[in-house]
């Protein structure tokens, strides 16, 4: 299907819209550390990214067999306020791609109702979207499709219809299921150092790591300014 056929473009927050992977793994090492756990930023990026912090809580206990307390997610949630006030960056030209963008757009997020808040606050996206949409509104989280067909219902656009840009392999997994074309975006920090090998992109998913290549790729998309 052409771009052309596109009406609404869904962006995934954290990786994509903020530059905040590295903060956020940075955050949780420290505080799995202070549990009595090691583990590297690697392991976070490959295991953990795209998936709600529930989600995560409940695999490290398991991995692990780990007794967290019922306070760790409220601990790091605070915690990881500090750091965003502190040194969260949007991803390098995601704005100016947004003031160009002519089509509808909304945010599909793991994140909570409140962490994605506080982002789009921060970086003062909020403007650029229709709607928010977090994984606290359906039963299944990424990678299963109910977020991203939740988006398209609430906004009236077939599925068919929509874009995904994501950066986690959960996103993908989930784009794909909702029978939704999706984009890779890699060019977030916690992608550094990684070879085209190490970020594993499933076959046919476009990848870019660029904003400035978003409308090379799709120049109808592009309003006409």
């Amino acid at each position: 299907m052409g771009m052309q056929n596109i009406e609404l473009v869904i962006f995934d927050c954290d990786g994509v819209l903020a530059d905040s992977e590295v903060i956020s793994a940075r955050v949780l090492v420290e505080a799995l550390e202070h549990h009595g756990l090691s583990v590297t930023m690697e392991h976070v990026f490959r295991n953990f990214v795209g998936q709600s912090f529930p989600k995560v809580a409940d695999k490290i206990r398991r991995d692990f067999n780990l007794d967290l307390p019922g306070s760790f997610e409220q601990e790091y949630r605070a915690r990881l306020v500090e750091e965003f006030a502190a040194g969260l960056t949007e991803t390098v030209g995601v704005r100016e791609m947004l003031r160009a963008l002519g089509r509808r757009a909304c945010v599909a997020t793991s994140s909570s109702p409140q962490r994605v808040a506080r982002t789009l606050a921060l970086l003062e996206l909020e403007p650029f979207f229709e709607r928010v949409f977090t994984a606290s509104e359906v039963a299944r989280g990424k990678p299963a499709p109910d977020l991203f067909l939740l988006a398209a219902k609430s906004l009236k656009v077939h599925p068919d219809f929509c874009l995904v840009i994501e950066d986690s392999k959960a996103g993908l997994r989930a784009a794909e299921a909702a029978g939704m074309e999706v984009w890779r975006y890699t060019g977030g920090a916690h992608f550094s150092g990684f070879s085209a090998a190490d970020v594993d992109t499933p076959p046919g998913i476009p990848t870019f790591d660029n904003w400035s290549a978003f409308y090379q790729m799709a120049p109808e998309l592009k309003k006409d300014m």
